[in-house]
Order: structure tokens, then C-alpha cells, then sequence
């Protein structure tokens, strides 16, 4: 019974420039946290690097083309006013998608029980054809039509809790009734997307805001009140996770209080619909979190819960 957590250096050859928040930094900050984890449930992998059909199960070959063509020989090139490329940046980004696709594979054909991809740049903020805040390609919403159509799921959930509404996942689900997205996202905050009213071609969209200063007693009413119910009666046979870490009370982009024990309490939960619909089957990626000791500390708790949960 196993964990498998997926990473590689690639995520460090995504740089970006000085001053910005999502850096090189936060992964070497999860590294030092993870490297503390001596436990011989976890499984270390080096993931493959994407394949350009892996994204065009979301995003269309111009697309693609755009962003290869962005990355620089040298420097950095800027995409937008947030978002950043320097030479290794595309690698990194089809890193990251191969460490989700292979975290598919390997939870549904039974090599681990449940994973957790650390890797950057970030993905649930990249639209069909628009990349956007940090991110390039759509990481979860690749992962799970990945799941949808490669390995024949009928119903596959994404749950993002990150501070940020995911509006790239939903634009890239937006018309897949097979999926679930739901998000819980302090509003209001960038991008403006992920009012309630927001619900997906099939109804298959849930946005939860959550109000600025608001803490976790909040949160844990949002989840029990309207996202549990929902897993219950979708049923997933895979449950993804768009984990960001920047609801932290000491994030510096956002202004919710969520504590380390808050992101174990949503990651517990969140293993008892998997456990319960689809035999603890998890997928987890890294998303946002922006204040190094806060991101590593909340990221070890995550990871802390899936191992104990994978037993």
C-alpha cells in the first residue's frame, strides 16, 4: 500500500522573474518539508515528460504551438502581466503534465493507492487557449480526461481549494457532463470568475465562495453544506485534487485564515468519498501557496493525511 509522490527537477528550471511569487523556491521549501518523511509507504517517482495528445485532450495544437514558440533561448519572455516563461519552462510545464497522467495511471492500475504531484508551473488557471495567472497547461482537467477517455471512467471528480477560483479547470470541463468540478475560492479576489451562478453546460460546475477573513470553521461549513452532498450523489470512480496551499492564513496574495490542520481536515474528508465511491482512488497536484514556510508545512500535512490514508 502505497503513496506515490511525483516530482522532478524539471520544476526547477521553470524560473521566473525576480520577485515573483510563484518561484523556484516554493518547490525547493516542499522538498525540505517532504525530505523530513521517512516512511517506506511513500513512492518517490520520476515522471515522464507529457505528450503533446495528453494536452490536446484540453487545449487545442495552436495553442500549444503559441507556447512553445513563447519560451525564450534566453530570459524571460512574459506571456501577460502575470505570467512568465524562461528557456525551461515548457519542459517544465509538459512535466507537469506527465506527472498527472502517470498519477492516473498508477492509482487506477493499482500501483499506488493514492498520489501527489509536485510540480510547477501551477495549471488551473490556463483556459482553453489562454494562459493565464502563473499558469500554462490545465493540469487536473487534462488528468481527468486522461482518465475519462484512456481509461474509461464514467465519472470523474476535480476539487480545487485553492484561494483563487480555478477558472481554467472549469473552462476546460465546462461541457464534459462526465466531470465534477468544484471550487471553494475566497471571492472577492483575482480572477473575478466562480460565482455560484457559474455552473457548467450539464450542471456539472459547483462554486463556493467564501467570504475575505473568513477562516476554516467557514470552510468546513461550505464542504458540508454543498460540496460533500454533491461527491455523494456524483460518485466518483476517481477523485482529483487542485491542491493550493495560499488559503493559509500567511499567504500574501489572498486573505483567508485556513490553518495546516484545515488543509488536513478537507484532505480527510475528501479520502472518505474516495474511500467510500472509489476505493481511496486520489490524484492530487500542487497549485498555489505563496508564503514558503506556510506552503511547506501545509503541503507536508497533506501529504501526511494521502499516506495514512493509503495504507
Amino acid at each position: 500500500m502505497t503513496t506515490a509522490l511525483l516530482t522532478h527537477s524539471d520544476g526547477l528550471s521553470h524560473v521566473t522573474p525576480p520577485g515573483h511569487p510563484e518561484r523556484v523556491d516554493r518547490l525547493m521549501a516542499i522538498y525540505t518539508a517532504l525530505d523530513t518523511i521517512e516512511d517506506e509507504a511513500l513512492l518517490r517517482v520520476e515522471p515522464p515528460l507529457g505528450e503533446e495528445a495528453d494536452v490536446l485532450l484540453c487545449h487545442p495544437q495552436s495553442y500549444i504551438d503559441k507556447i512553445r514558440a513563447a519560451g525564450p533561448d534566453s530570459g524571460y519572455a512574459s506571456l501577460d502581466a502575470d505570467t512568465h516563461m524562461s528557456p525551461g519552462s515548457f519542459q517544465a510545464a509538459m512535466r507537469g503534465v506527465g506527472a498527472m497522467t502517470k498519477a492516473v495511471d498508477m492509482v487506477l492500475g493499482g500501483d499506488a493507492d493514492n498520489a501527489f504531484a509536485a510540480m510547477r508551473p501551477p495549471g488551473h488557471h490556463a483556459e482553453t487557449a489562454t494562459q493565464m495567472g502563473f499558469c500554462l497547461f490545465g493540469n487536473a482537467a487534462i488528468a481527468a480526461k486522461h482518465a475519462l477517455e484512456r481509461h474509461g471512467l464514467s465519472r470523474v471528480a476535480v476539487v480545487d481549494f485553492d484561494v483563487h477560483h480555478g477558472n481554467g479547470t472549469q473552462d476546460l470541463l465546462w461541457n464534459e457532463a462526465r466531470a465534477l468540478f468544484i471550487s471553494s475560492h475566497q471571492m472577492p479576489l483575482w480572477p473575478g470568475s466562480g460565482a455560484p451562478n457559474e455552473t457548467g453546460a450539464h450542471d456539472n460546475v459547483i462554486n463556493m465562495p467564501l467570504q475575505p477573513e473568513s477562516g476554516g470553521r467557514d470552510m468546513r461549513a461550505a464542504y458540508e453544506r454543498i460540496a460533500f452532498p454533491a461527491l455523494e450523489a456524483f460518485k466518483p470512480e476517481l477523485l482529483l485534487i487542485s491542491a493550493g496551499f495560499d488559503a493559509h492564513a500567511n499567504d500574501p496574495l489572498a486573505n483567508l485564515n485556513w490553518t495546516e490542520e484545515d488543509f488536513a481536515w478537507i484532505t480527510e474528508k475528501l479520502c472518505d468519498v474516495a474511500d467510500k465511491h472509489c476505493g481511496g482512488k486520489v490524484v492530487s497536484t500542487l497549485e498555489g501557496g505563496y508564503d514558503l514556510q506556510a506552503l511547506a508545512a501545509s503541503t507536508k500535512a497533506h501529504l501526511e493525511v494521502l499516506l495514512a490514508r493509503g495504507r
